[in-house]
């Protein structure tokens, strides 16, 4: 069987944990800051979250090796 391809895209966006869980970052902490209210800004301000569990199947056919 021929080896399968990871998405490059994806691969950017998130990571595997130890335990197989999918890590992502949360979105809307990279530009226009100073329009955004301080009380965005700090829930934008965890790094580490986690995928979906719905969302998570998909993101394991694009990550077929545990990037």
């Amino acid at each position: 069987m021929p080896k399968l391809k990871t998405n490059k895209a994806a691969k950017k966006r998130y990571s595997y944990t130890a335990t197989g869980k999918v890590k992502r970052t949360k979105a809307n902490r990279r530009h226009r800051l100073a329009t955004k209210t301080p009380r965005a800004k700090a829930r934008g301000k965890v790094l580490d979250a986690y995928a979906d569990k719905t969302c998570e199947v998909g993101i394991k056919k694009l990550l077929p090796y545990g990037n």
